[in-house]
């Protein structure tokens, strides 16, 4: 029993001091390392689900991917690797600090006549006098040397680049300190925590002051990366930190308030700079601090850093104009609406929701685009915001929200704030979309020659008022026909064919109308029907809105291009609307802009010293890289000298400087005083 569990002690030994175990380790935490700067780190999970789908969301889920760097396997390999390393640096650290003071006195000739890199000088100096020679020369080389005498001559052992081994030394020690840092930032005491069950992730949506304690950070929490966004003229003190599928309240320190934030734009419209000044409070209401923070520019206080990471809408309030599209009058009724605020709208269709969930200031737009067409005639603005710097055009604000009926089903909506210019004709234009990675379709509404959306309002509401059909049918009628035909069998059929046109348009557009064809034209003479009817509807349409004005107490239109224009493109915008998905078109009239300020609060005490591991690491790489150590052995015999050199690393500098003490000894044994005569001779 003893022997095994010694066998088995030996074994983990051996393995734990292993290089090969600690570089597959580092390789596997490399590989991670990767992994986490590409993906995003820390996002939502519904963010995860829309970008990588549900097989692959639950496949990254499961390997912990979304938060590497705190992730349990993670971590455990990080310990496992400071383990490993240092056993390798206790195992081998005695044996480096005796080569490194160790001259290798004791090589015998035979071995230095084995070295590659040796060379052989007949000398007819005495040895001590020659050693004396190439010792001050090694010397001058920047050597250590040791002069050793032997029975039949001298040794002479030197070294020089010892320092290279204290490369390893820094590098292993560089990895050791850079993992502790990394266990200092995991969170391992709230992990611990949760094991034991005395925290517990938070999944629901509600305000951050009903959190449960169970489900809170204290302040004296080590370690923490969190995030919090403040309203101009607000202020937080705690911070939110997205974990697995929900959150963390971390209770702060201090209280951050915003008291103004700033932004500037490229003209591409992407962020150029933003900064945040605020101020900080202790908990008794006592201002500690007041600083300005900007990207790359954090602010630090009570061991906690303050970064400016992002911004967003504060609460804008809305001023709004709505509009029931599909209820047969013109008249709009006012709204007030606030961004991240729930409205209730009641209309004909029912009880909505109107969720206001952003606001844009301004949207750079590239109106150089081509217009895409969809099925449904809905129409998509082409072109990428940034692609043609040519046609890029601030188009104005904007809004979105989400409209949500009474069964839970919501379709997001964006709608400009300025009318769009396209194909030289001007537009109120409104996007939806099912999903969020979805591309908006937008429905389009004309405006009149004054720049106004109420001449498109007055005709909607006249060819969905199905007790004006019967006058629009008539004033139809009677303007194509001569007088002498009024009142005849032929207006009648008129009449008729125009109020049927009418009725199916209101029923569901060009679709209702096109089914109508399909299902009562043989097929031979459906091209011709269409043509026909289309004519029929867009005169019939032009009465309408003639009668619109009159009831309004307006001018009559002229009968021009522009009352042409508006006309077709009021009754392409009416067929939009059945696929539009909202009964109310809301029109944003005026606002009062809230900013926002997203600050990242971290306290990472491990910082430090992964900054102090790196330095080490640096220093180790460039003594292993750039100091070279080199060992020279020199045996002097009477008559005879062999030079021996060796180094770990077989460069050309390395075959230089051989080639250069070869001929240096070659000198040494050349001059000096005449040889002694031989006692023989």
């Amino acid at each position: 029993m003893n022997t095994a569990t010694h066998s088995f002690g030996r074994s983990l030994f051996e393995l734990l001091s292993s290089m090969r175990f600690a570089i597959s380790l580092l390789s596997i935490l490399a590989i991670a390392s990767i992994v986490g700067t590409v993906l995003k780190q820390s996002e939502p999970y519904a963010n995860y689900i829309i970008q990588l789908g549900p097989f692959w969301f639950e496949v990254f889920e499961k390997l912990g991917l979304y938060d590497v760097y705190h992730a349990a396997w993670f971590l455990v390999i990080l310990t496992f690797l400071v383990v490993s390393t240092s056993v390798c640096i206790t195992r081998n650290a005695p044996n480096f600090v005796r080569e490194m003071k160790s001259f290798r006195e004791h090589v015998s000739e035979q071995s230095l006549n084995a070295f590659k890199h040796r060379h052989e000088a007949v000398t007819a100096h005495a040895p001590e006098a020659l050693a004396a020679s190439a010792q001050a020369y090694l010397e001058g080389q920047g050597y250590k040397v040791k002069n050793l005498p032997r029975e039949d001559g001298v040794l002479l052992a030197a070294k020089a680049g010892s320092w290279n081994r204290l490369g390893y030394f820094l590098a292993h020690s560089a990895i050791v300190i850079i993992c502790i840092g990394g266990l200092m930032d995991g969170n391992l005491i709230f992990k611990a925590q949760q094991v034991l069950g005395y925290k517990k992730i938070e999944t629901r949506d509600i305000p951050q002051s009903q959190v449960p304690a169970i489900s809170r950070l204290t302040p004296s929490n080590p370690s923490f990366r969190g995030s919090v966004q403040i309203p101009e003229g607000s202020s937080a003190d705690v911070a939110f930190l997205n974990v697995a599928d929900g959150y963390l309240v971390q209770e702060l320190p201090f209280t951050v308030a915003l008291k103004q934030f700033r932004i500037e734009h490229y003209t591409t419209g992407q962020p150029k700079s933003f900064e945040s000044d605020v101020e900080l409070f202790d908990h008794a209401g006592n201002k500690v601090r007041e600083a300005t923070i900007a990207v790359n520019h954090p602010l630090i206080h009570d061991g906690v850093a303050i970064y400016q990471a992002s911004f967003a809408d504060g609460g804008t309030r809305l001023t709004l104009r709505g509009w029931n599209l599909f209820a047969p009058t013109a008249s709009a009724f006012p709204l007030e609406g606030t961004v991240y605020q729930n409205a209730t709208l009641t209309s004909e269709a029912g009880e909505h929701t109107i969720e206001f969930i952003d606001f844009r200031p301004f949207n750079i737009e590239n109106m150089g685009g081509d217009i895409v067409e969809t099925e449904s005639t809905m129409s998509v603005l082409g072109g990428s915001p940034v692609s043609d710097n040519r046609h890029l055009r601030n188009v104005g604000p904007s809004f979105q929200y989400k409209l949500r009926d009474a069964r839970g089903q919501a379709r997001e909506f964006s709608n400009y704030m300025l009318p769009l210019e396209l194909d030289g004709r001007w537009y109120m234009m409104s996007g939806v979309r099912d999903s969020p990675n979805e591309a908006f379709r937008y429905l389009r509404m004309p405006l009149d020659a004054a720049g106004e959306i109420d001449s498109f309002m007055r005709l909607r509401g006249a060819l969905l008022n199905a007790e004006l059909r019967p006058e629009i049918a008539t004033r139809f009628a009677r303007q194509a026909l001569p007088k002498e035909a009024w009142g005849t069998e032929i207006e009648d059929k008129l009449k008729f064919s125009a109020s049927q046109m009418l009725a199916l348009f209101a029923e569901g557009g060009f679709q209702s109308l096109g089914r109508f064809i399909e299902d009562n034209i043989p097929e031979a003479e459906r091209e011709k029907a269409v043509g026909t009817y289309l004519r029929i509807l867009e005169l019939a349409a032009f009465e309408a809105l003639q009668l619109a004005n009159q009831q309004a107490g307006l001018p009559a239109p002229l009968s021009d291009d522009a009352s042409g224009w508006l006309v077709r493109d009021t009754l392409n915008s009416i067929s939009d609307m059945f696929v539009y998905g909202a009964p109310v078109y809301l029109q944003l009239m005026s606002y009062d802009e809230v900013k926002a300020s997203g600050l990242q609060l971290t306290r990472s005490p491990g910082q430090n010293v992964v900054y102090l591991g790196s330095l080490l690491l640096t220093l180790g790489v460039f003594f292993m890289l750039y100091v070279r150590e080199r060992r020279v052995w020199l045996r002097i015999k009477p008559g005879h000298a062999l030079l021996a050199m060796s180094s770990a690393k077989q460069t050309i500098d390395f075959e230089k400087e051989f080639t250069q003490h070869a001929q240096a000894l070659d000198t040494l044994t050349q001059s000096a005083s005449a040889p002694a005569k031989n006692p023989e001779a």
